[in-house]
């Protein structure tokens, strides 16, 4: 079983996102935050989270990228009822079971999706307003020879 987890191949993310994710995050799309959106909203920072941004799940961050990874039945259950839990918590869901509900099928199509691809592929999506509601394209690059840790940037902060 696959999903996706949140990548950083360099610090840009800090620069273009009001709460960037942290590497390694588990990630969904996250459309679901900008059903209700207009061109007046999409403004600075928030204008960058729509056009390009996948959500993490564990902390509700954003990335520009996400790689394809395996996933266990253990943490995929932790995930939905986290998930589940921001929903009720952050987004006025009436209750954990109808949010629970609507946690599954989002991470299902997440997970439904990265089954097409191989292990490290590289995800990126792509939000544009429509007169329908928010249209979602995805792109992805095929993994080299190398795996997604050959460009994990590491060092220290003196």
């Amino acid at each position: 079983m696959k999903l996706a987890r949140t990548l950083r191949l360099d610090v840009s993310d800090d620069n273009v996102y009001e709460n960037p994710a942290l590497s390694g995050e588990w990630a969904i799309s996250g459309g679901f935050e900008f059903s209700n959106w207009t061109e007046a909203d999409l403004k600075g920072k928030a204008r960058q989270a729509f056009t390009n941004g996948w959500y993490s799940i564990e902390y509700g961050g954003r990335a520009s990228f996400v790689g394809v990874c395996q996933i266990t039945d253990s943490e995929l259950e932790h995930l939905r009822r986290t998930l589940a839990q921001t929903f009720v918590d952050g987004y006025g869901a009436p209750d954990f079971d109808a949010a629970y509900a609507v946690a599954c099928e989002e991470i299902d199509q997440m997970r439904h999706m990265c089954e097409d691809f191989e292990e490290n592929t590289l995800l990126m999506v792509s939000r544009t307003l429509t007169d329908l509601g928010v249209e979602e394209t995805y792109r992805s690059r095929a993994p080299q020879d190398a795996s997604l840790e050959a460009f994990a940037v590491h060092g220290q902060v003196d």
